[in-house]
């Protein structure tokens, strides 16, 4: 008996396992608002520079405010798209930004 239970737990948890997915996403279910805050940007560092606006990270459950940015291109002729809150599934989901 003990054997059965065991197979059927191991069962069970390697199917919940599978089913769960990998990339799962954070959903915020709230209303998205602008704070209004004004962001002053430093001096730009060079010519090659492109300033990043901020993004949100996931942090646990929940997503936390990264600060904007100067980065470089990673080629020539790059162009940063911008991340923007998705509705998805009752709630919103931040799409991150990417280099096109």
């Amino acid at each position: 008996m003990k054997t059965l239970r065991r197979i059927l737990f191991v069962s069970a948890a390697l199917l919940l396992f599978l089913a769960v997915d990998s990339n799962a996403q954070i959903v915020v279910k709230t209303r998205l608002y602008h704070h209004g805050r004004v962001v002053v940007r430093p001096a730009r560092p060079s010519a090659h520079h492109v300033w990043i606006e901020g993004e949100w990270v996931p942090k646990g459950r929940t997503y936390v405010e990264r600060p904007g940015y100067w980065a470089v291109a990673p080629r020539p002729h790059a162009v940063w798209v911008p991340g923007h809150w998705d509705h998805r599934r009752g709630g919103y989901v931040w799409v991150a930004g990417y280099w096109r």
